[in-house]
């Protein structure tokens, strides 16, 4: 069992929230003062890692891949993992990098005004969209309010696998991406 606290100093030595996380079989227990415990695994933790600097720092989080390596205790790969699964356009980030010894990534969250979000995420669904990709273009469409709760619903509901169950499953995809970007498109805007 490992115990860590999580926390960065950034150039400005600003030092932002600690929380202490043990490690037990590949899975971090995080316990909270109200006596809560929440089961993570190591790319949850990197990724709230950098949410939060992304938070403190105003929609930009400048990393160096290696020393974030090392304050998990995990190696590059997992670092890179995290950033193209978590942090790409389909969920709302640019993510900008440049190799070597001063290399930095610097993840940057897009704000957009809501005709350019629908437009950037209808191009982002092209020919076809699995149901984990448009699970995330919706996310993002919520958590920049361009749909509501009640809409990111909807539209779930609509192209999720229940729905599309009467279509071979070689053409769901291609269903579910025609369906979400009609929606999006006839939606009107906010």
């Amino acid at each position: 069992m490992i115990s860590l606290e999580i926390g960065y100093n950034s150039q400005r030595s600003k030092i932002v929230k600690v929380k202490t996380i043990t490690l037990i079989h590949d899975y971090f227990v995080t316990k909270y003062s109200k006596g809560m415990v929440i089961y993570m695994g190591m790319s949850d933790i990197i990724a709230g890692f950098i949410n939060e600097m992304l938070k403190d720092e105003n929609g930009i989080a400048e990393l160096q891949r290696a020393e974030l390596a090392s304050r998990f205790n995990c190696v590059p790969s997992q670092i890179n993992y995290v950033i193209s699964t978590r942090f790409s356009p389909e969920h709302g980030y640019i993510v900008e990098s440049r190799r070597g010894g001063g290399g930095y990534i610097r993840i940057r969250r897009i704000a957009m005004d809501y005709e350019m979000l629908v437009m950037h995420t209808v191009n982002a669904i092209g020919d076809s969209v699995d149901i984990n990709t448009a699970e995330a273009l919706v996310a993002n469409l919520q958590r920049n309010n361009a749909i509501n709760g009640n809409e990111a619903r909807l539209i779930m509901s609509a192209i999720g696998n229940n729905a599309l169950r009467p279509v071979n499953p070689f053409d769901r995809d291609c269903l579910r991406a025609s369906i979400l970007k009609q929606m999006l498109m006839h939606s009107g805007a906010k």
